[in-house]
């Protein structure tokens, strides 16, 4: 059989169990607006963030989610740019997954500005095309219009989208290549923060995101086809495995480059002591949650010979290695703001405006829920979307997927 028989249909589930995981989202949409307008009352000094650390939790969740979201789209851009037939039936749900992680990302970002209003300059193209962030949002809304018309090429019948379905697959894998780019250099052009500065943080993004949004959707994919009684066979979710632990030891490579590049470099000296072995928060943040949790552990579970074709431990190697990617980005943004800034190289300073001293940080419950509240969205979002569009293959099973496709 190929791939040309893959019948897509709706989530037909009406019951109580549908509506109450909807209602359940819910609780954290209402948690975060909660928390938007109460900071919007109070202003941000009820968050834990202040002037020294200015990109606080909420940044941390919102990041996570539009890393991810470029690489959950990598699903569909195998099957479509590089001809893998077997993860063609998946290309719909990973552009929905893409585009609902995007937007719950953005969407803690644009409740976070404290002027929510001030989008709207930016829609009129009030733009400082000077500044990294002005690109990323442009980068963003391309990627939001081009996967939504990777979906219309992949789910319309006629005969222009078939034509358009490879170039427009094509652009789609290139625009977020570049966005991931776009979101790494935010902080590799960084001078003033001696964790950042680092041209090693784009490509480092880039195969982060990669595995972020190939974890992601191995959970989506994993629970929506177990909530739904939907077969899917272990050709699919072993080509998922094995993938998902490349894309982790990538990682794992370019984290390591970079520590050891700034180690070569005396004036990083100071912070990678900070962060590698400072005894501090954020060092055992880098040991525990990332290399153990994150790396070792997940990649143990897919190669452990006892756990072939378990599928428990392929669902838990993919949490540990969202977990640790969201540890990881938390040490490198929130503790590179905490690693006091270098005014002066070679020099001792000492004043009341805490030179030399290393910033403390607590999250506040408002951030925690406006954090959630982007989760929450992106979950709702694909909740809602697979019950109304036909973005699931009503079956997975290696009879359909073919497993002696290349």
């Amino acid at each position: 059989m190929s791939n040309k028989q893959v019948i897509y249909s709706e989530v037909e589930n009406n019951g109580i169990g549908y509506y109450g995981l909807l209602g359940f989202f819910g609780l954290f949409l209402l948690g975060g607006i909660v928390a938007f307008f109460t900071m919007e009352h109070h202003g941000h000094y009820i968050s834990g963030m202040n002037n020294q650390i200015v990109w606080g939790l909420p940044h941390i969740f919102a990041i996570f989610l539009i890393v991810a979201a470029s690489g959950a789209l990598n699903v569909g851009s195998i099957g479509t740019v590089f001809g893998k037939k077997i993860y063609q039936p998946l290309g719909r749900l990973s552009g929905l997954i893409a585009i609902a992680l995007l937007v719950g990302g953005l969407a803690i970002l644009v409740l976070d500005l404290g002027r929510s209003d001030h989008v709207i300059e930016m829609a009129k193209g009030h733009l400082n095309f000077k500044s990294i962030f002005a690109w990323n949002m442009i980068l963003y809304s391309g990627f939001l219009a081009l996967v939504g018309l990777y979906l219309w090429a992949m789910m319309s019948r006629s005969k222009i989208a078939k034509k358009l379905y490879k170039p427009i697959g094509v652009s789609a894998f290139t625009w977020r290549l570049i966005l991931t780019t776009g979101t790494g250099s935010i902080f590799g052009f960084l001078v003033a923060r001696q964790a950042f500065d680092a041209a090693i943080l784009a490509p480092e993004f880039i195969v982060l995101s990669f595995s972020l949004g190939l974890a992601i959707f191995i959970i989506v994919l994993m629970a929506a086809y177990k909530w739904t009684q939907r077969e899917v066979g272990d050709t699919v979710l072993n080509r998922l495995r094995y993938l998902l632990a490349v894309f982790i030891l990538g990682v794992l490579l370019l984290e390591v480059t970079r520590h050891l590049t700034n180690l070569y470099a005396t004036e990083h000296h100071g912070v990678e002591g900070f962060i590698l072995g400072g005894g501090n928060f954020y060092s055992n943040l880098f040991w525990i949650g990332y290399i153990l949790v994150g790396t070792l552990l997940p990649v143990g579970l897919i190669f452990c010979r006892f756990l072939k074709n378990n599928r428990t431990a392929l669902m838990a190697a993919a949490v540990l290695t969202a977990l640790g990617g969201f540890a990881l980005l938390y040490v490198i943004v929130i503790g590179g703001q905490a690693y006091p800034l270098v005014l002066f190289p070679n020099s001792e300073v000492s004043s009341s405006y805490f030179d030399g001293v290393v910033n403390s940080y607590s999250p506040s419950m408002w951030e925690l829920l406006l954090g959630l509240f982007g989760v929450a969205l992106f979950l709702a979002m694909v909740t809602v979307a697979v019950k109304v569009l036909r973005f699931m293959p009503a079956s997975l099973a290696d009879s359909v997927v073919d497993p002696h496709a290349k």
